[in-house]
């Protein structure tokens, strides 16, 4: 199955491989969607983050270890394919490819947002055109060039984060600073001001700062040595994120009030308004804009390789599956990239609410992949054990780990339902899947009845 992807170019490095990984997940969820968060946790949304780090790690053994043998560009619904059900291969390509159109939007969406800090009376309109403009060209170059691109615009975001983390615990800690102290942990409410209901909401938030990191495993269509990258980017990214999210925002909510921390601005930038530091932000607020696009980059091109894996399944048109001279999937990175027309939209109707809309909207495609490919992951080993198949095992022996993994992400998907303007995940997610099983077993029998027809003209 693997092979009928073939005529991606293998140019990415294990470099280029991280930083796409890290371009995707570290964008809106952390620098914007964690104020959510924050809302619903106080202090305490720092636990809550590290639950979604140890949601999250189970998926990477599970992905890296079925990459490592398939290498391509379908990634987890092509193993889902393989080893569940052929359903299971088509629903979560779909839906994740939705998902990720969703998402793109979602990000030019925030980089607006970021934009009124500078230019308040500008609509919202003239950035996301703009902005989208720019993703499109990008993730229609050639591989190399993309990869380079978000190479160094996931290094920005990298070093400023790190940056971040050193003066922030300056200004924690009284060095060269006035000391901030660690009174705003335990003011306004306490570390738990709403309670471990609070925390166990903010692990959605948690857990969606983490959704991107399964790009990495679509890339390995693209590596150079996908058999050694893949599981290394994995690492690296996954180690990267924890590190970032986990004492990023335990500096935030020290630093700020987490009471004075809102949706109209990152509560990344509001910690350098908050202690006085005008142009720390203004460069604060670039960052967190590079980073939304550099997320919606690396997420277009992930949405394009699960159209072009569809399209060579037979599950979307063909020429979604055609590669241009440079071996780019041209087609189907400009169909993915209707969620940033959506979002050009629909701007003009939702300014305040479209973000968490669109989040919400977004996260029961994530949460739906990550559930499905545990569920692959568990009858890959099982395959492998039967057949006495060597594979690269990262993770614990044994289903546990996975199993683990798959209660949570229920967990998680249920209590979606309690996070404010979230319950649009179960109401469009729940609907969506039935009609999407539907709709394959229609399509299966239709497909099956003109095979039968046809070999009996044949015949």
């Amino acid at each position: 199955m693997a092979a009928r992807e073939a005529g991606l170019q293998r140019n990415l490095t294990p470099a280029q491989l991280a930083m796409l990984g890290l371009g995707s997940t570290i964008g809106t969820g952390l620098f914007l969607g964690s104020a959510i968060a924050v809302k619903l946790a106080g202090p305490a949304v720092i636990l809550s983050f590290i639950a979604g780090g140890c949601i999250a790690l189970p998926m990477m053994w599970a992905l890296a270890e079925m990459a490592a043998a398939h290498p391509a560009a379908g990634s987890f619904g092509l193993y889902a394919e393989m080893y569940l059900h052929p359903w299971a291969g088509f629903a979560i390509r779909l839906t994740y490819w939705l998902c990720m159109m969703v998402v793109v939007g979602s990000e030019v969406v925030a980089a607006s947002i970021y934009c009124r800090f500078w230019f308040p009376g500008t609509p919202s309109w003239v950035w996301i055109g703009s902005f989208s403009v720019i993703i499109l060209y990008v993730n229609t170059t050639n591989i190399g060039s993309l990869g380079t691109f978000e190479y160094w615009l996931s290094m920005v975001k990298v070093v400023t984060i790190l940056a971040f983390l050193i003066l922030g615990s300056a200004l924690l800690f009284g060095v060269g600073f006035p000391r901030v102290g660690l009174a705003n942990y335990t003011a306004h409410g306490g570390f738990y001001p709403h309670g471990w209901r609070g925390v166990g909401l903010g692990v959605t938030l948690g857990l969606f700062s983490f959704f991107g990191i399964e790009v990495v495993g679509s890339t390995a269509g693209e590596a150079a040595d996908p058999k050694v990258a893949v599981p290394k980017a994995l690492r690296r990214t996954l180690s990267a994120l924890a590190l970032f999210y986990v004492a990023g925002l335990a500096l935030v909510v020290g630093i700020v009030p987490w009471t004075q921390i809102g949706m109209g601005e990152s509560p990344f930038v509001r910690v350098f308004q908050t202690v006085g530091i005008p142009a720390a932000s203004h460069i604060m607020n670039f960052v967190v804009l590079t980073a939304a696009l550099s997320s919606a980059i690396a997420n277009l091109y992930f949405a394009a390789r699960l159209a072009f894996s569809l399209a060579r399944g037979g599950y979307l048109p063909t020429t979604l599956g055609r590669l241009s001279g440079k071996d780019m999937p041209v087609i189907a990175v400009l169909v993915s990239g209707c969620g940033m027309a959506a979002a050009l939209v629909l701007s003009r109707y939702f300014q305040d609410s479209l973000f968490v809309f669109m989040i919400g909207l977004s996260t029961f495609g994530a949460l739906f992949a990550w559930l499905m490919t545990l569920l692959t992951h568990l009858a890959f080993r099982r395959f492998h054990k039967r057949q006495a198949k060597p594979y690269l095992q990262l993770g614990p022996r044994g289903p546990w780990a996975s199993l683990a993994g798959l209660t949570a992400i229920l967990a998680v998907m249920v209590s979606t339902w309690w996070v404010p303007g979230f319950q649009i995940t179960l109401l469009a997610g729940v609907p969506w899947l039935a009609s999407l099983t539907v709709c394959y077993f229609v399509w299966r029998g239709s497909r099956s009845r003109r095979s039968a027809n046809g070999d009996s003209l044949n015949g």
